[in-house]
């Protein structure tokens, strides 16, 4: 079997959701628009998928006035989620859930549906987190009936950053993945009317929103327009404008379809920042790392390319298992008898022993990694521009093996494609079953690293 570490929260809906946008806070790349005349100001809901990245504080979406008096926000902060909203300066609402949102592997579902008029407090402000209701929070303060909103009102709203401080600039840009954006206005919908939970494995999952009553501010944004990020899907042309997004923040990474990142949460990795959806890695200090990706595979072919940016310390490109001794011990990928790796100057090493390929690459030269854990001799295979250098016999796995990256000394970068590449990639190969954006021909019988090809592969 193959197995997700950590566990994806969000798998099936079919072909739904084909894409997602991609935020990287450090370009202050964002969505806005200026709402119009509600429906009705005291009602409404909104709904999005989102996967975080462990990047610090980020606002994923806002009304904006401003200034500090008055304005609303939703943050991801690292693990929690924080919803406020200030009036006057005064909070009129204020919720801070208990449980951490903290697997940077899944998707989570999130949806607040609002209804001022209600009598019961606790009524007028739920939230739901894939599916069901929170009712547990550090804070709680829930909007007085009948009270003043800054959602849904004749104000700027933002998605993925917040402009909601004293000089009125840009502040706390979201990191991460977002999609099926949807805004109600005049309504107070159950989480039902954006997901289900699936027959067979009970996860949530997204259903068709296409039909929905929006009103006059609601709005759908389905991310499937690359040249307009921004175009509502809802029927109302309700666009927002689109700032420092390109084509290339479109992933088809989506909360139908999960594809592998780096992971953050990994032991070995102290001295690595993370950008691009925890797809580009840089090392910040002269000290060995490793990182690894969120998804590890005991069986099944799998295929990933890697590609260095910067400087002449390259990284290793290889494998690792998940339950190696370099999870605890700082050493580079290859020194332990579970791991694999092979370096820019084209030394092959395992459990601490050599092999000289002959092989090197440079600075933007995409290299390719094959694992086949399904033959009877286990195998890893790299390759370079497309063409096979070295393939070597590995063990079958203990638990099961993450793909990795291996950095020994400060200013070592990589990019890593499972598939959704965090560049921008002309190559135009999938996989077999149509899956992944490679820069070259994925060999046969391999796949990208998704939740749609593992449960192929499990099946």
């Amino acid at each position: 079997m193959s197995i997700i570490i950590p566990a994806n929260s969000a798998a099936g809906g079919g072909d739904l959701v084909t894409n997602s946008v991609r935020f990287n806070g450090g370009s202050n790349d964002h969505l806005k628009r200026t709402l119009g005349t509600a429906t009705n100001v005291k009602k409404f809901t909104m709904s999005w998928w989102f996967k975080g990245t462990g990047i610090a504080t980020g606002c994923m979406f806002e009304a904006a006035s401003g200034n500090v008096q008055n304005g609303a926000f939703v943050y991801l902060k690292l693990d929690d989620i924080l919803i406020d909203s200030i009036v006057g300066n005064s909070e009129t609402m204020k919720l801070i859930p208990t449980a951490h949102y903290q697997d940077y592997s899944a998707w989570y579902h999130f949806c607040l549906a609002v209804d001022v008029t209600l009598g019961t407090a606790a009524d007028r402000n739920k939230l739901y987190i894939n599916g069901e209701r929170v009712t547990s929070f550090v804070t709680q303060t829930n909007a007085g009936q009948n009270a003043a909103r800054m959602f849904n009102t004749a104000i700027e709203h933002l998605i993925g950053i917040d402009v909601y401080n004293s000089g009125g600039g840009l502040a706390t840009p979201f990191n991460g993945y977002m999609s099926e954006f949807v805004f109600i206005d005049g309504l107070q919908e159950d989480p039902t009317s954006f997901g289900e939970f699936d027959e067979d494995s009970n996860i949530w999952k997204p259903i068709d929103v296409s039909g929905l009553t929006f009103g006059n501010n609601g709005f759908y944004l389905n991310f499937s327009n690359s040249g307009n990020l921004g175009e509502d899907f809802s029927g109302n042309d309700n666009d927002f404008t689109v700032v420092n997004l390109t084509a290339n923040s479109q992933s088809t990474d989506t909360c139908t379809n999960n594809f592998a990142t780096m992971n953050p949460n990994f032991a070995g990795d102290p001295s690595i920042t993370y950008s691009e959806g925890n797809l580009a890695v840089l090392s910040t200090a002269a000290a060995q790392s490793n990182v690894v990706s969120s998804i590890a595979v005991s069986s099944g072919k799998w295929y990933c390319e890697m590609v260095s940016r910067v400087g002449t310390n390259y990284p290793g490109f290889g494998i690792m298992d998940s339950g190696s001794v370099l999870q605890t011990t700082v050493s580079y990928l290859g020194s332990s008898v579970d791991s694999y790796c092979m370096f820019q100057d084209g030394v092959y090493y395992t459990n601490g022993s050599t092999d000289s390929t002959g092989i090197t690459w440079g600075v933007g030269v995409v290299m390719g990694i094959a694992i086949d854990l399904d033959s009877g001799t286990k195998t890893i295979k790299l390759y370079k521009a497309g063409s096979e250098q070295h393939s070597a016999t590995i063990a079958t796995p203990a638990n099961a093996y993450y793909f990795a990256t291996s950095m020994n000394t400060n200013n070592v970068d990589a990019d890593i494609n499972f598939g959704s590449p965090p560049y921008t990639e002309s190559g135009g190969y999938s996989d077999a079953n149509g899956y992944g954006n490679f820069h070259n021909a994925v060999p046969s019988g391999y796949l990208a690293l998704c939740t749609k090809n593992l449960s192929e592969v499990n099946s």
